[in-house]
């Protein structure tokens, strides 16, 4: 009887968060989560939704597309279709949060189980909501290692009350909209910390990087460089 081969869970995947951001009286809010105590992969951190890639992330069809733009830089270093990274993200953020980035649609077969959620609301994952904004690859030596791209998406795309995280499967706890100043002083991972003063460059700037970071820890030797 054949056995499916062992997943080397130190090699690179492919993997995609998603910054949900709103508006607040007192300034813009994330949404954030803190991860559990016996994660092999930064325990006790407070973190963004996201997650790695499946392979049937491929398979999704999208009910909107990302903007050329966006869909351009993802692909510019290839490695992996845009769509798949989308569909990942939005599949990582509604598993971990219950909340739900979608468009009226309906499905072309049967979906699969992670999805199926949205085929029976009549929701199909709706990409354009999501910006690209940053890509890092996690250093040599860590228990898990992924290579990250990190979308913005504003809250008022989401399907229902963004405060509601009943369906949220345990993945992350204490999910809370958390204000960008606030957020600075959580337990945060250092890319975490990175990643969230891009984000908010990003919005004071009107939500549209002229250019998009990338951490590439690849290799021992760590580059930086702009995806234009």
């Amino acid at each position: 009887m054949s056995t499916a081969p062992a997943i080397d869970k130190t090699a690179i995947r492919h993997a995609a968060t998603i910054m949900l951001v709103r508006d607040h009286a007192d300034g813009p809010q994330v949404l954030m989560g803190q991860r559990g105590a016996s994660a092999a992969f930064m325990p006790d951190k407070f973190v963004f939704p996201g997650g790695a890639v499946d392979p049937d992330d491929a398979q999704v069809p999208l009910g909107t597309d990302l903007s050329p733009l966006c869909t351009a830089r993802l692909e510019a270093e290839g490695g992996m279709r845009a769509a798949t990274l989308a569909a990942a993200a939005i599949r990582e953020l509604w598993e971990e949060t219950g909340l739900m980035l979608g468009t009226p649609g309906v499905w072309p077969g049967p979906p699969h189980p992670d999805w199926a959620q949205f085929a029976a609301r009549g929701m199909l994952p709706a990409a354009d909501a999501l910006t690209f904004v940053f890509r890092a690859i996690t250093p040599p030596g860590r228990p898990r290692r992924f290579d990250a791209r990190f979308f913005l998406a504003d809250a008022t795309r989401v399907q229902g009350d963004p405060t509601d995280f009943s369906a949220a499967c345990e993945e992350l706890s204490h999910l809370q909209w958390v204000p960008f100043s606030t957020a600075r002083h959580l337990n945060l991972p250092f890319i975490t910390e990175v990643v969230l003063a891009e984000a908010e460059a990003c919005l004071r700037d009107g939500g549209k990087p002229d250019s998009v970071p990338f951490f590439d820890n690849a290799q021992e030797r760590s580059e930086f460089r702009r995806i234009a």
